[in-house]
């Protein structure tokens, strides 16, 4: 789950993380009055989105005068923000973050992450501050330091100091940012965070240390534990396929394919995509019915795939386990009479009752082309998906 920039600043100052005074609004008279209350003469309106590079795409703009303030509050809501983030089809902006002016000395970037190849999360610093990170990765990989912490031992004053070298601070600016980075680690720990990222966290002219942006992410499968978090979720920002799928217990994104996907389990997903991929395809979704899945959920996944009207062609590939694939037959026989399929149908199945699966599949007296193994179903989806264009 992802929050705003303004609520993610909201919770790093609960862990003493700090950040320039700000307020957020909806419409321009409410920029304006926010900037009213705070201190100095340059304030910056920011567009809220569920995405970064905002700045690139015309989403932030530096105001010296509250007419200034009012006239780019009007400008940013409201617009279409288009940045690499999302996609040509943009976000449109419906509140403004304000924020006091500052005195940048050096612009830093500073994130924290699970390495699961190292099973200990990496908190990663960089001098290449406010640019963009995966560039600067690919680029330059020199640039970026990180620093594994043991979940054992966690953040210690030590891993603060070798990260505030690695930026060139020193004395007390040296030591705001360790407390500034055993803040983060706190609050990334604290509230099951799954990313957490600073770009950029600068450095100003009296050797302070602040937060200039703020970007977190949070693990769904521990909101349970934190109904503070989501309370903050924004269903604005998020697909409305998504949303659906997740009233039903399925796993649901949205690409930007032509090939629906039917799936039970994330990593044989996972597996289908690539090899439809390597197939020469692409997929239009990630879609996990899960273990437990019945026919009434296996006939709402079809409903939502076929709500992209890019889907020419739709995959179906099971592994009968606690899902037997005869419940997946009829599920996919039951959706596809009750939503008039007419686009091409590729079913793969293995697993639990796969012989009584693919007689009800074959007896059904619909079109439906069934597969061997994943790479003959890829292929065929694939085909499939061309000829009906």
């Amino acid at each position: 789950m992802n929050v705003h920039e303004y609520q993610a600043k909201d919770l790093m100052r609960q862990f003493n993380i700090a950040c320039l005074k700000g307020g957020v609004a909806d419409t321009p008279a409410q920029a304006v009055e926010v900037a009213k209350k705070l201190d100095g003469k340059v304030w910056v309106v920011k567009a809220q989105i569920h995405a970064g590079g905002r700045g690139k795409g015309g989403g932030v703009k530096l105001a010296r005068t509250l007419e200034e303030v009012e006239k780019y509050a009007k400008e940013i809501l409201g617009m279409q923000l288009v940045t690499h983030q999302t996609g040509p089809e943009g976000k449109k902006v419906l509140k403004v973050l304000i924020e006091q002016g500052c005195d940048i000395d050096h612009e830093y970037y500073c994130g924290i992450v699970l390495d699961r190849a190292a099973g200990k999360l990496a908190f990663m610093v960089s001098t290449e501050g406010g640019m963009d990170i995966e560039k600067v990765a690919h680029d330059s990989p020199e640039k970026i330091i990180k620093a594994h912490i043991d979940p054992a031992s966690g953040f210690t004053p030590a891993i603060g100091r070798k990260l505030g070298y690695a930026l060139g601070l020193k004395g007390e600016t040296l030591n705001k940012a360790n407390k500034f980075f055993e803040g983060l680690y706190n609050l990334y720990i604290s509230k099951d965070c799954s990313i957490a990222e600073i770009n950029p966290l600068v450095t100003t002219k009296t050797g302070d240390v602040l937060a200039l942006d703020g970007k977190l992410n949070f693990d769904d499968n521990a909101l349970f534990r934190h109904p503070d978090i989501e309370a903050l979720r924004d269903i604005t920002e998020e697909s409305a396929q998504e949303l659906e799928a997740g009233k039903f217990g399925l796993s649901y994104i949205s690409l930007d394919g032509n090939i629906g996907c039917l799936v039970n389990g994330a990593g044989l997903a996972m597996g289908t995509l690539d090899i439809l991929k390597l197939a020469g395809g692409t997929p239009a979704n990630f879609l996990d019915v899960g273990g437990g899945a019945t026919k009434e959920t296996v006939q709402k996944a079809f409903s939502i795939i076929l709500e992209d009207k890019n889907v020419k062609a739709i995959l179906v590939n099971i592994f009968g386990g606690i899902m037997k694939c005869d419940i997946i037959a009829n599920g996919v026989v039951d959706a596809a009479r009750e939503l008039g399929l007419k686009i091409p149908l590729v079913v793969r199945l293995e697993g639990t009752n796969v012989a009584l699966g693919k007689k009800i599949l074959a007896e059904s007296g619909l079109k439906i082309t069934p597969a061997g193994d994943l790479a003959d179903a890829a292929q065929k989806a694939v085909a499939a998906a061309k000829g009906a264009n």
